[in-house]
């Protein structure tokens, strides 16, 4: 196969060889969950067409993750709506530091904090740290992950296994019971589910175990916060160019990352992010409990 980047006239990206189904280049960082700027090419997460109009002005946001892959296309498409943003990151700093310039651009406030979601402290600290730099609060976006690549269960360590639960689940819960007494109505949680917490992945078993237990939380809190009227819902993306995928797959399996959906290649992160912009809109007031499928045409159940 010969592999080119994919074409987007939309945006004046051009490629010298075009062919069906179009795959990214072969590559592997041993970095956990990955680093966007050492990625060829790099992954487009703002689309210059897309064109704010306030959806979310005066509100602020928590993104976990939001230095890069699917938090930095949300990250920016709430810069463009207006919210003020605390994007909450492990240890890619330069990352970080490369979307808080750029969703600046947009008059926005950025506060970075380097936080560990693992320790049940970090999440009061990140709320607090939030209100006293903006005054409140108003969206929660769980985004944050690690996907460990496993062919067998016979892999997954006892440690592997509580690290990846530690990671991708139990911030949910700390971070919720941290953010709720700040949270008015009106209020979005919005969470980063998967395909495979409705297909499995036989390479990412407790991964995808992980992602079908944000769908579960995600119909509970419904359930339990809808007389608040505080909103719950997820997205769940199709195969996507993050760093996320090129951490854990072999070089082999990136150069076919999403080339056998019916769209036939993977999606960009900017493409996934109008889904967060409309589960936190005043648009969408009347959803909860909700997962948003951006896959490609995988037709799943929801």
């Amino acid at each position: 196969m010969q592999y080119s980047y994919p074409v987007y006239p939309f945006l004046g990206y051009q490629t010298k060889v075009v062919q069906e189904p179009i795959a990214f280049p072969p590559q592997h960082q041993d970095q956990v969950p990955g680093l966007e700027y050492l990625m060829v090419p790099r992954p487009i997460f703002d689309y210059p067409g897309y064109v704010g109009s306030c959806k979310l002005k005066g509100k602020v946001a928590i993104i976990t993750g939001g230095d890069s892959g699917f938090g930095r296309a949300i990250a920016a498409a709430y810069a463009k709506e207006g919210a003020d943003l605390a994007i909450v990151y492990l240890n890619e700093h330069i990352d970080a530091e490369e979307t808080k310039r750029y969703v600046e651009q947009f008059g926005t406030r950025c506060l970075l904090l380097a936080r560990d979601l693992r320790d049940p402290a970090s999440s009061p600290d990140i709320v607090a740290a939030t209100l006293n730099h903006f005054h409140r609060l108003d969206i929660v976006i769980n985004n944050a992950a690690v996907q460990p690549f496993t062919g067998s269960i016979m892999d997954i360590s006892n440690e592997q296994l509580e690290d990846t639960f530690r990671t991708n689940i139990f911030p949910l819960f700390y971070l919720t019971k941290a953010a709720l007494p700040y949270l008015d109505k009106g209020s979005s949680i919005i969470s980063t589910t998967s395909r495979v917490a409705y297909e499995g992945d036989k390479n990412v078993i407790d991964y995808s175990a992980t992602k079908g237990a944000i769908v579960s939380f995600t119909r509970s809190m419904a359930l339990s916060l809808a007389e608040k009227w505080i909103r719950v819902n997820a997205v769940a993306p199709g195969p996507s160019w993050t760093p996320l995928n090129v951490s854990t797959y072999s070089k082999e399996h990136v150069a076919t990352l999403g080339t056998d959906s019916p769209i036939g290649r993977a999606a960009q992160p900017f493409e996934i992010a109008p889904a967060f912009v409309y589960l936190a809109a005043n648009e969408s007031m009347y959803v909860t409990g909700q997962v948003v499928h951006v896959n490609g045409g995988l037709i799943r159940y929801s």
